[in-house]
């Protein structure tokens, strides 16, 4: 049986404007500038560098007094709000003595970037060459191709109706094997360093080629007297091979990421500075250029404003056109201030929370801090600090660091105090730095340890933060 109720529900939907401005504000200095510059090219009513102020003319009473038309109504809405000054039409983020700092921090090139440039470099036949293509779009972020080649085929007949044998698949793929950076299109961490091996030459170089061809399993276990007992040779070319391998590099295509010849600098989007034992904060200078509405559009309403009617339709669109480009790029201004506002308040409370870490680089003086704790302290939602923190640098004078790395949840000491797990991180990484590597520390070891310092953490918890740090386990660390 049908019913019919009635019900009240509240619903909060931000609107189109502040969903851009929320936009605005995730984006970091580099992509704000192409924002700007995109923005720029659809809005002619928008431009850059200081407009010289001119008293605007106050048409709305002259308006009103003579009446009027119904075509103006849409002016008139406008009239309500035109006596605006001219410098809260203008965005301006930085003054003359204002410097514009860039952090010698890089981000890489895409490795299929890379490989493709490469790729087309070399005179191949075009099946071929559509293969390696497909293949380098097959790459996972490390380097490896971990599909089996057997599968790719099937994919290729079944999804692109290309018929090949799982032999041409893989001439396609020692194509990509010999390609730079050295390892790439591995199947798996044999196969990679025997790769880079096979570019190397000399006595040690052979017979580390044979310690990973023949003896993988005992190089993996660090079985160093098994391995001395089969290859019939001293510890001291034991060494010399375990130092030839520890050269070559496991993941290629984090090499690739990195490498100087593709490079591209990031610019910091704070300066945090130490002067007179006190921090001071500020706001890259490269965050906006100088803003300001059109003097032509404004004169352009002007004009319409003066002629008191339409004369056409077509002057009637051309009106309600330079209304809504003028009205986008004083919104347009406006966000880019907010946005400017929002960061620089949320970056102090931060460095404010931070401050004995920003005052000596200590990793172990970062107090745990989470969104909400900045969150309270700006009077913002979590998610709206969680945009400022996306995506963004902040130059110090120990380094320049991603803003997302300060925060970090809290554990208690022996004493009861809160901790946060980066100094924890730290002590361990640092631990582990000064171990015996003949006798390196088991994750029991290592949390005996750290409890003895007054962090008494479980050994699945020493594990886990190990493995953030990227260090493997004891029996991989062992060295002779």
């Amino acid at each position: 049986m049908l019913k019919q109720s009635l019900s009240q529900r509240l619903q909060q939907k931000l609107s189109p404007q502040q969903i851009q401005l929320m936009k605005l504000i995730q984006l970091p200095t580099q992509a704000l500038e192409e924002r700007i510059q995109e923005e720029m090219e659809v809005n002619p009513a928008l431009e850059e560098g200081m407009d010289s102020p001119e008293p605007a003319d106050d048409l709305s009473n002259e308006w009103e007094e003579e009446g009027g038309q119904e075509d103006y109504d849409p002016m008139d809405d406008y009239l309500n709000d035109d006596d605006i000054p001219d410098y809260k039409l203008q965005s301006n983020n930085f003054s003359a003595d204002d410097e514009a700092y860039e952090a010698p921090v890089v981000v890489g090139k895409d490795m299929s970037d890379l490989l493709k440039e490469q790729l087309a470099m070399r005179s191949l036949a075009p099946q071929k060459e559509a293969l390696c293509k497909y293949l380098i779009g097959t790459l996972e972020d490390d380097g490896y191709l971990r599909r089996e080649l057997v599968d790719i085929v099937d994919d290729l007949a079944f999804s692109l109706g290309i018929f090949i044998e799982v032999r041409e698949l893989e001439e396609a793929l020692y194509v990509i094997q010999g390609m730079e950076p050295a390892g790439v299109g591995a199947r798996d961490l044999q196969e990679c360093l025997l790769i880079q091996l096979q570019m190397r030459s000399g006595a040690t170089a052979a017979l580390a080629k044979t310690v990973v061809t023949e003896h993988f399993d005992a190089l993996a276990k660090r079985h160093y007297s098994k391995m001395m007992a089969q290859l019939d040779i001293t510890e001291e070319e034991l060494k010399a091979v375990l130092d030839e391998i520890g050269r070559l590099n496991p993941k290629p295509g984090h090499t690739a990421e990195t490498g100087s010849h593709a490079t591209q600098t990031v610019i910091p989007d704070y300066v945090i500075q130490v002067v007179d034992d006190q921090l001071e904060l500020r706001l890259n200078g490269r965050n906006a250029p100088e803003l300001n509405v059109s003097r032509e559009y404004k004169d352009m309403l002007q004009h319409y404003k003066k002629a008191k009617q339409f004369g056409s339709e077509q002057e009637k669109e051309a009106f309600q056109f330079v209304k809504q480009k003028l009205d986008s790029a004083k919104w347009f201004i406006d966000a880019i201030k907010q946005r400017q506002q929002t960061l620089i308040l949320t970056m102090s409370a931060i460095m404010r929370f931070q401050e004995e870490y920003f005052l000596t680089g200590d990793e172990r003086k970062l107090k745990p801090m989470i969104l909400k704790d900045i969150a309270d302290e700006v009077g913002m939602d979590i998610s709206t600090v969680s945009r400022v923190a996306s995506n963004k640098y902040v130059q110090t004078p120990f380094g320049t660091f991603l803003i997302k790395n300060f925060f970090s949840e809290s554990m208690l000491n022996s004493e009861g105090e809160e901790v946060s797990t980066r100094e924890i991180k730290k002590i361990l990484e640092d631990s582990i730095s000064e171990e015996d590597s003949r006798d390196p520390l088991t994750d029991d070891a290592l949390a005996k340890l750290l409890k003895d310092k007054g962090y008494p953490i479980a050994r699945r918890t020493v594990a886990k933060y190990r493995e953030q740090l990227g260090i493997p386990v004891a029996r991989l660390r062992k060295t002779l």
